[in-house]
């Protein structure tokens, strides 16, 4: 596994050990790329490598698979899905095609395919100067998103309603000092027509026979604009049965649109007044604990899909379908609002003796600095929870939220 940094790709590193399977984590472990405690005993073992050199990744790789061969490689983030397609291209083993892959990690290419497929997404146009920032704008109008063509996690994704607002955004995304896994910000951006309309997921897995699978669509809360920060996902979503077909359709014909030939698919989107409407699809598994979310709610285990799609193994055969354990489902996460650290986190004593708070965990430390900035990178924490509704599960995310003030 390469740089297992989100929560899906922690995840599945144990989902692998109960699988009886050996796993070998690729990580330049260092910066932001460091393993946790938590992954670094779960893996078999470390490989360090500079995650970022394709070249060297590849060749260390190879070293290994010369004396005891891989079975598979995947990703362990959204940043390293490419990567891995070309590591398991040298190793001759199933992967996404490397002739494409860029279609789900490169935005432009990303939304040129869905485009060219005749599906509805958001005008856009790329830029990469101040020059071609404005030439952007005066193509996409305002109100309009501008966002990196290959950052995760909301990073520097920003709504503008004017050329002042947009430069003053491309202007923080290029004097970021902050790596992002191991590298510095691209200046190569998006300006995309802004979509209006509730944010959802949908989240699901393709099979070698070329069958779509929607696990489940979620909804997901996002803190106030200009910033699109992810302060919540809630599974089920609250759509009736026509919207989920309508929007279950789209997805399929997105996966085929960027070529996805098999494994796991986190894909957002907005739901507009026209109908759904991408925002981004990655071929891997999705962050923000929404495997757990799924798991709980629909019995579904996408990191044993990841699993059982990389080796050739049948669902059934790989445990990835379990009993549901929840109705509906829920992660809050917890915002600084513009602190720079806290002493205390007034109501989280509370919030954990809840019996439906199933798990917590604070990333800052009381007095410790927060980033200053309005993306995942802010975010303080999180509790993850069960609801017997949808509805219900809105309720208790807007309840959490009053309950849990830094102070």
């Amino acid at each position: 596994m390469v740089e297992p940094a989100s929560s899906g790709g922690a995840t599945l590193i144990g989902v692998a050990a109960e699988m009886g399977l050996r796993v070998v984590v690729a990580t330049a472990d260092s910066g932001d790329r460091r393993l946790s405690d938590a992954v670094r005993a779960a893996a078999d073992s470390v490989l360090t490598v500079e995650t970022n050199d394709q070249a060297a990744l590849e060749e260390a790789v190879l070293e290994l698979h010369r004396a005891e061969p891989f079975e598979a490689v995947l990703p362990g983030s959204d940043i390293y899905v490419t990567a891995t397609a070309r590591v398991a291209a040298a190793l001759d083993l199933p992967g996404l095609p490397v002739a494409t892959v860029d279609r789900v990690r490169d935005k432009s290419v990303m939304r040129a395919a869905v485009a060219e497929a005749g599906l509805r997404t958001p005008r856009f146009a790329q830029a990469t100067t101040d020059a071609e920032l404005r030439a952007a704008a005066e193509r996409v109008g305002f109100p309009c998103v501008l966002k990196p063509v290959a950052c995760s996690g909301s990073i520097h994704v920003s709504r503008a309603d004017d050329l002042d607002q947009l430069t003053a955004a491309f202007q923080r995304l290029v004097t970021d000092p902050e790596p992002d896994m191991g590298k510095l910000h691209e200046h190569r951006v998006l300006v995309e027509e802004y979509v209006q309309g509730p944010e959802f997921s949908a989240d699901g897995y393709v099979l070698e026979s070329g069958e779509v699978t929607v696990v489940a669509l979620s909804r997901t809360l996002l803190g106030p604009e200009p910033d699109f920060v992810e302060l919540g996902h809630l599974t089920p979503a609250l759509v009736d049965d026509a919207t989920l077909k309508n929007v279950e359709a789209y997805v399929g014909d997105v996966v085929r649109a960027v070529e996805i030939t098999s494994g796991p698919f986190h894909c957002e989107l907005r739901l507009s007044a026209d109908g759904p409407v991408l925002i981004e699809i990655g071929a891997r598994l999705p962050g923000d604990r929404i495997v757990e979310l799924l798991r709980l709610v629909t019995g579904v285990s996408l990191p044993r899909v990841a699993v059982a799609t990389a080796l050739g193994v049948g669902l059934e055969a790989a445990g990835v379908f379990t009993r549901p354990q929840a109705e509906s489902a829920g992660i809050r996460f917890f915002s600084a609002a513009g602190r720079s650290s806290y002493r205390e986190l007034t109501g989280w004593p509370e919030l954990q003796a809840l019996p439906e708070v199933t798990e917590t965990a604070v990333y800052f430390a009381p007095g410790e600095t927060i980033p200053g900035v309005e993306d995942c990178r802010s975010r303080l924490g999180h509790a993850l929870f069960t609801a017997d509704s949808p509805q219900g599960a809105l309720d208790r995310w807007q309840a959490l939220g009053d309950l849990v003030v830094p102070a």
